[in-house]
């Protein structure tokens, strides 16, 4: 009990996802789920996960594991995946087998298995998180030890499941208050302040000023911003880095 509190109380006072995903992925190896990955969206539809440079995006599997079922869109296949996106909750990847049996599976899905079992994902647990609007979606795969089968990752699950979907879903909440960097929408601090300034209701002329710069360098900001960010208007952008919390953040 004492080093589940610890636990939370090292994850909820993280200051950045690095040290939030160090922490977890230490405390999930812990049962024996040594690999785990990530993945969160806000512009989900009825077609489409969104754009890839907008996930989020959290892994400890190796590059040629990573490189294949995210680089090369294996993820978009992926029986868990969709399992996720209809459903909430923890599910065990026993499933599978139940799946291939019933002969649901398309030949894209049997693909990406054979590809897991290939790279010794072969065992584990998905959690799909519960949505606050259509647009959004999480989950993150618990892949266990190459050493153990699906039948001990169950047992491990009928003692500890209950705590590990507790820890997940707090991690999962750390995660969307923190800033995601490292990825092609990151802003510069110049952007980010001028944004800012926007969101607080200023107009260029007060930047310029409070930032002591010229209107037209406010606007090179600002348009950078935007390009950056993949948007329009102005107010897209500052929605946009809001979602991807570069706003009005403390520096780690």
């Amino acid at each position: 009990m004492k080093d589940r509190r610890d636990y939370l109380e090292r994850l909820t006072n993280a200051r950045s996802i690095e040290e939030l995903w160090t922490l977890h992925t230490e405390k999930m190896t812990g049962y024996g789920f040594d690999r785990l990955l990530y993945g969160f969206t806000r512009y989900r539809t009825t077609t489409s996960l969104g754009d890839p440079e907008d996930f989020v995006i959290l892994t400890n599997h190796k590059a040629a594991y990573t490189d294949g079922f995210l680089g090369q869109g294996l993820y978009f296949h992926a029986p868990m995946v969709r399992w996720a996106l209809e459903n909430e909750g923890a599910c065990s990847w026993r499933i599978l087998a139940e799946m291939m049996m019933s002969g649901t599976l398309t030949d894209s899905e049997k693909k990406v298995i054979e590809f897991n079992r290939s790279m010794g994902v072969k065992a584990g647990y998905s959690i799909s998180f519960k949505s606050i609007s259509p647009r959004t979606k999480g989950a993150i795969a618990l892949t266990a030890r190459e050493d153990m089968t699906q039948d001990e990752a169950d047992a491990v699950w009928t003692e500890h499941g209950r705590d590990i979907v507790i820890m997940n879903n707090v991690a999962h909440l750390k995660i969307l208050t923190l800033p995601y960097t490292g990825t092609a929408r990151e802003l510069t601090k110049r952007q980010r302040e001028a944004l800012q300034w926007v969101g607080d209701g200023k107009t260029t002329q007060d930047i310029a000023l409070l930032m002591g710069l010229t209107s037209a360098t406010v606007e090179k900001h600002l348009r950078l911003a935007r390009e950056t960010l993949n948007v329009e208007t102005t107010a897209q952008a500052v929605l946009k880095a809001a979602f991807l919390n570069q706003m009005f953040v403390l520096e780690a």
